[in-house]
């Protein structure tokens, strides 16, 4: 195990790192902690470890300083805890030298496929000279493993798929400051093409029958790798038909009874019990989010029907039948990830009339936004029933101004409570992406764990 680790280490210090787009996230270095990475496989977790690798070689960093692993090399498929320790004695066999005499910088890619790895970490931050960076695609990781384990010893932050800015970075388009007539269009067409093939860097640059058959491979690797196999799941097929009737139902309400009554209707035998667990477990590898109603009373809002969406809006469209999604809901989903990106405190609303508002955002246990999302509000119908709802919701919160996110149409309405900024969508994922993603869930950034 030694001189393979010797290999393996040596192989990627004689490598070239790639050159790639920056993204909008910065994981600080401080003393004393690690820096982890949480996102879903195939988001860019890597890519930002090499970007971290290239900005330490810039300020004077050897390669030979760099110590990285990738846990989902098959040559490390039978690395246990125990092993672990032959990491730092692989690399200290090279660099004799460099042992408590200089910083070496520790990357662990996607380490939660190694069980007990905490204690590990936890002893190298604590016996060695070093500055560690871990990745991992669980939220389960983040939240309750380093928190257990690492005793504090841990900033933890969210990479997502591509953000539209992040889009317009790699398609080379600036977009801040003043916008004239030309950079507006550009921008517009920009958000056309990032509508048709989502976040994941991997697929932007492909045509669409590519595009849709590598979404369909990511999909598979995540059911398989991150649900059925992370959780020893014994009946898969039940797993996968749930994963496919969510695709197909994002931006709509469920609840754990029709849910279990749809499973049961295809002769699986898996109780109430158990779906909960599946829809945690598609939260945990960030392939599902759930929505609960807004509600002071914790109780009553796990008791209504909740919301499902996807990790990204192309995915969906790669992944689904087609027949119960429409562009409405993609553009709920699109919407509802550039939010969360910057929150995990998102809920529907519902009035007391009843009339349902898509997204409410707390901050420090206040609401600071209502957002509704809807294609178009052309026909006379649609506008007063979007505009009603809002309307409501914000005399009921007592909030002045609200949004309704559109394909393309802007103005902004005067109701009693307020203003309705109406604005088309590429102009509030620009708005709301100004401050930098990476947010823990239910925390705010770079909070401890």
């Amino acid at each position: 195990m030694i001189d393979m680790l010797r290999e393996i280490l040596l192989d990627f210090q004689e490598s070239v790192l790639p050159a790639t787009v920056s993204r909008r996230l910065e994981i600080p270095s401080l003393p004393g902690k690690a820096g982890v990475c949480i996102g879903v496989r195939r988001c860019g977790k890597s890519t930002l470890m090499f970007q971290i690798m290239q900005k330490l070689q810039a300020s004077g960093v050897p390669m030979q300083n760099i110590l990285y692993l990738n846990f989902f090399d098959d040559r490390l498929h039978s690395l246990r805890q125990e092993d672990l320790g032959g990491i730092l004695e692989a690399y200290f066999s090279i660099y004799p030298d460099k042992k408590n005499t200089q910083t070496v910088y520790c990357f662990f890619d996607e380490i939660q496929v190694v069980p007990g790895w905490e204690p590990f970490i936890d002893r190298l931050m604590r016996t060695e000279k070093c500055e560690v960076y871990l990745t991992g695609s669980s939220a389960h990781m983040l939240a309750k493993d380093i928190a257990t384990q690492m005793r504090g010893r841990a900033l933890s932050w969210e990479l997502f798929p591509f953000s539209f800015r992040e889009f317009l970075d790699y398609k080379g388009i600036a977009c801040d400051g003043p916008l004239s007539g030309k950079k507006r269009l550009t921008i517009q067409n920009a958000f056309e093409q990032y509508w048709k093939t989502g976040g994941f860097p991997e697929v932007l640059a492909l045509d669409r029958a590519l595009r849709i058959q590598v979404h369909q491979e990511y999909w598979g690797a995540m059911l398989f790798r991150d649900l059925v196999e992370r959780h020893d799941i014994s009946h898969p097929r039940a797993v996968t038909d749930l994963a496919h009737w969510l695709a197909d139902n994002c931006s709509s309400l469920y609840s754990i009874n029709n849910l279990t009554g749809y499973l049961k209707s295809l002769g699986h035998k898996a109780p109430k019990s158990a779906v909960s667990d599946y829809l945690e477990w598609f939260q945990d590898a960030y392939i599902m989010f759930t929505v609960r109603i807004f509600d002071a009373s914790l109780a009553r809002s796990n008791v209504n029907p909740k919301k499902i969406y996807c990790i990204d809006h192309a995915l969906v469209q790669s992944v689904s039948s087609g027949i119960l999604v429409n562009s409405g809901h993609l553009l709920e989903n699109l919407v509802y990830i550039a939010l969360r990106r910057n929150s995990a405190e998102i809920f529907y609303y519902r009035t007391n009339t009843g009339r349902e508002v898509d997204f409410i955002i707390q901050n420090a246990n206040r609401v600071c936004s209502l957002v509704q999302v809807c294609e178009s509000l052309a026909d006379p119908r649609t506008h007063k029933r979007e505009t009603t709802a809002l309307a409501e919701a914000m005399a009921e919160l007592q909030i002045s101004h609200a949004t309704i996110v559109t394909r393309g149409e802007e103005t902004k309405l005067a109701v009693a409570a307020g203003i309705i900024h109406v604005v088309p969508v590429w102009r509030f994922l620009l708005d709301i992406e100004t401050s930098k993603p990476g947010i823990p869930p239910a925390t705010t950034p770079g909070s401890r764990l």
